[in-house]
């Protein structure tokens, strides 16, 4: 066996390393699936855009299916199994599945701010086949950057601690053909994103804030208001945890970059990637605690498969099980606004 395929770490680190991925899989594959299966139960009645969350799903699941398994295998083997070929199928599905996730939140920002700011019957032109579009072209565009590697820009390998792989970071520094492909996909698949995501919810957050403002008694708030508030948080957390738990990998990806592979210790190498991976397991919860329809969903699923899990309850949420585009149909966020502020003229 190839000496960069074995483990750097201690087999008690790894050991752990592996437990730590079967509990992610395990919550991912759980979580995602009671997702999926209450969209399909309520697919007549899913807004366009929630198909985005329905794909974010999908690829959360998809991940965990495709490569947990392996990656607890390794660890559990104090080596990487089934040599290059696995390494490249590993590394072509995490980066696959990972720029299809950031992508949909990215849509998912961009179309939550379309909606927010434009009025009911324009944000009624987005339609399940645009989003149907949107998605391909999602997929398309994911399988065209994690297949650059295989043809020649870019590379794949091992990460440092030797028991996963993904792009090979280290070897970019000697080469300018590698370097082009991190520069590109880096600004092409992580900054523009998050600046994108990063400006939508501002510019949603201050649209809110100014509603709030034009509402100045606070008791005489409308329900779509608070409803807009809400699902704004629940769509900022997914997408602040998403950006949160790659954040510390990329950082430790460009370090790899322009420093000697050894530079970082193993175990510094390894925890990001597992923060990494748990981001596939925590929107079902975020989900959850937001939105009333999904716990009710959810307890008919328990009901049906004769299995109970209690989670965290709250009973101010959204009514719409995974929705974050769901407040327009009450009532513009201005317009409400407008209304309270005109009814209190009025007395």
């Amino acid at each position: 066996m190839e000496e960069q395929y074995i483990s750097k770490l201690h087999p008690v680190v790894d050991y752990g390393a592996g437990v730590f991925l079967l509990i992610i899989a395990i919550l991912t594959i759980l979580g995602n699936s009671a997702v999926l299966a209450t969209a399909m139960k309520r697919s007549s009645l899913l807004k366009s855009p929630e198909l985005l969350t329905v794909n974010l799903a999908v690829a959360d699941i998809g991940m965990a299916i495709s490569m947990y398994p392996l990656a607890i295998a390794s660890a559990w083997n104090h080596a990487w199994l089934g040599g290059d070929a696995s390494c490249i199928y590993y590394a072509l599905m995490g980066f696959l599945f990972g720029v299809c996730s950031m992508m949909t939140l990215c849509a998912m920002a961009v179309i939550r701010f379309l909606v927010t700011n434009s009025s009911k019957s324009s944000s009624n032109k987005i339609t399940k086949n645009t989003v149907c579009i949107l998605i391909t072209f999602i997929w398309l565009y994911s399988l065209l950057w994690a297949i650059l590697p295989l043809v020649g820009w870019g590379y794949y390998g091992p990460e440092p601690f030797g028991i996963s792989c993904t792009i090979a970071w280290s070897k970019f520094h000697n080469s300018s053909n590698g370097f082009s492909f991190i520069l590109s996909m880096f600004l092409l698949c992580t900054v523009l994103p998050a600046l994108t995501i990063v400006t939508c919810y501002l510019g949603i957050a201050w649209k809110v804030h100014k509603a709030y403002q034009e509402i100045q008694n606070i008791d005489r708030i409308p329900n779509a208001a608070k409803l807009e508030k809400k699902l704004t948080l629940m769509a900022v957390l997914i997408s602040v945890g998403f950006l949160s738990s790659w954040t510390p990998y990329a950082a430790a990806s460009f370090w790899s970059i322009f420093n000697p592979s050894d530079s970082l210790q193993p175990i510094v190498t390894l925890l990001p990637c597992l923060f990494a991976k748990s981001s596939t397991a925590y929107n079902p919860f975020i989900y959850y605690i937001f939105s009333k329809t999904f716990r009710c969903e959810l307890k008919q699923l328990q009901c049906c498969c004769g299995w109970r899990v209690h989670f965290l309850s709250t009973d101010n949420s959204a009514e719409n099980p995974m929705s974050m585009w769901s407040g327009r149909d009450n009532m513009r966020l201005s317009t409400a606004a407008k209304v309270e502020n005109q009814g209190a003229a009025a007395r």
